[in-house]
């Protein structure tokens, strides 16, 4: 699956269908460690809040592009697995401020931990110097990605648009 050996200068397309592929076996390597008892939405909830630590319900629901009540219903879950904690904000009691609790903490810490594990197991088999190229690609990528989705917020937050 090398594409770089003939192509010093790959064309867009052609690195997001590697990209693509990549991530797709990223995907089957992090599914070996299981992000359960969490699911994928609710994971990324834990994600989000360890990153935004005690925002409220309508903010959240803009970073996941969601509705308040079904993102209600996805922390209400995750508060009856010990993993969030609501806490009346000191500003306005009417507002309720969302962060993870210390079991939340350790789940994703724990879950890093074991998809660090699967990964290093891939890294290991990689020769030294094609490690520090993926390093700096996936860094750019990150810068990247990072500016994208924070355009995409700024975006949504201005048309008012959201999905279930």
């Amino acid at each position: 699956m090398t594409v770089t050996s003939l192509r010093p200068r790959p064309e867009p397309a052609e690195v997001a269908r590697v990209t693509s592929t990549a991530a797709e076996l990223l995907e089957v390597l992090w599914g070996r460690a299981s992000t359960a008892p969490a699911s994928a939405s609710q994971l990324r909830v834990l994600l989000i809040l360890e990153h935004h630590e005690g925002i409220n319900l309508r903010t959240l629901a803009d970073s996941l592009a969601s509705t308040p009540p079904s993102t209600s219903r996805l922390c209400d879950r995750l508060q009856a697995a010990g993993f969030v904690e609501r806490v009346v904000s000191a500003v306005d009691r009417r507002e309720v401020r969302l962060q993870l609790s210390s079991r939340g903490r350790a789940f994703l810490a724990d879950l890093r931990s074991r998809r660090e594990q699967a990964l290093r197991a891939v890294l290991d088999q990689m020769p030294a110097a094609k490690r520090v190229a993926l390093l700096q690609g996936l860094e750019a990528f990150c810068d990247a990605a990072a500016a994208q989705i924070h355009d995409d917020s700024d975006d949504a937050r201005t048309s008012g648009t959201r999905t279930a």
